[in-house]
């Protein structure tokens, strides 16, 4: 009997023994070291693009590529189509954390970005590639003061905006007074092109198309498929000589951002800064689809002659003017911002 309670209490003193010494077995050890494992961060991704977008499938490859580039430290977490922020709340979303990274236009918060606005000017940008390497080149030179509120990842823009309309457009005399879905700097183009501008961000269009609560949308030609408006739609008139393009950022809460190691920080910058040429290659291919949807469902696409170019180029010749006005009121450098964005313009449709 002695001896049995003498074996049994060195086995419990020494089975304690290891639990204080972390003397554990095997698989003991294995569990602990589960248990104790470091989760990765979860970040969230409020993107405005349908989560069918091409524009929202380079959102989702960018997140995956995160993901992998960081060992799996950081998990994102992405809320497409406006389901976390809506597209004019993104921006502020970022601000106050409701999203740890968002996706959307500058734009959709006028007033707001007083330099960046000159991204969206009718300069004739010849296509989304282009566009977003200029914008990109252009934030680096300049550092807005305006976006310093958040940690800019980077930014892409699409290709040449045009006219898609519910009856046709040849001449400034046709688009007096239409109704015209425009946002930011692509409303004072329209009124300056003698249309009616109505406000509102592109989620909203195809209804607004469909009830007749605007007549037409300045878009580039990627809306028309990527955002099914091609079925509300008629025509399409070529105003690529006066093309503007709509700049939208994807940018993270400052906070959170200075919340990650440093190696997380890196792989995170050298992903965006691959990536943001990728959406530049996105829109070149959307535009592309869009115009060949055009084609296939019928719609004419109007070509405006050498005088009327002329005509559309004469009349949105203030709103540039006006543009450099403004920022200088602001102690902004607009007038080298305009000319550097003409020149590198210049430079990309020759």
């Amino acid at each position: 009997m002695s001896m049995r309670f003498g074996i049994a209490g060195f086995s419990f003193a020494f089975a304690v023994c290891l639990g204080v010494s972390g003397l554990v077995s095997p698989a003991a050890a294995a569990e602990k070291e589960q248990k104790g494992a470091v989760k990765p961060v979860r970040l969230t991704y409020s993107v405005f693009f349908p989560p069918t977008h091409i524009q929202a499938q380079r959102a989702t490859e960018w997140a995956k590529e995160v993901e992998a580039r960081t060992g799996n430290k950081v998990k994102i977490d992405i809320f497409a189509g406006g389901t976390l922020t809506k597209a004019d709340q993104c921006y502020q979303g970022v601000v106050d954390g409701i999203s740890d990274i968002g996706m959307s236009c500058f734009a959709y918060t006028r007033g707001r970005f007083p330099l960046i606005e000159g991204l969206d000017l009718p300069v004739g940008y010849p296509d989304g590639a282009s566009a977003t390497r200029i914008a990109n080149e252009l934030i680096a030179k300049y550092q807005p003061a305006e976006l310093q509120d958040t940690h800019l990842l980077y930014v892409h823009a699409h290709g040449p905006g045009v006219l898609a309309t519910k009856k046709p457009v040849r001449t400034l005399e046709d688009l007096k007074g239409l109704k015209v879905r425009a946002t930011g700097l692509s409303a004072k183009i329209v009124e300056a092109l003698g249309g009616a501008a109505v406000g509102m961000p592109q989620p909203e269009t195809y209804e607004a198309l469909q009830k007749g609560v605007v007549d037409a949308t300045f878009c580039p030609v990627e809306t028309l498929k990527g955002w099914k408006q091609a079925e509300v739609i008629k025509q399409v008139t070529d105003t690529s000589a006066i093309g503007y393009s709509t700049a939208m950022f994807v940018t993270m809460n400052k906070a959170k951002w200075e919340s990650l190691p440093p190696d997380v920080r890196d792989a995170i910058a050298a992903v965006s800064a691959e990536w943001a040429p990728k959406h530049g290659q996105a829109w070149n291919q959307a535009d592309d689809e869009g115009r060949a949807l055009v084609k296939e469902l019928g719609h004419e696409t109007i070509a405006l002659t050498p005088e009327e170019t002329a005509r559309w180029q004469e009349r949105v010749a203030p709103v540039l003017k006006a543009y450099v006005e403004q920022a200088a009121a602001k102690g902004l450098p607009g007038e080298a911002f305009l000319a550097d964005l003409r020149k590198q313009v210049g430079d990309a449709r020759k």
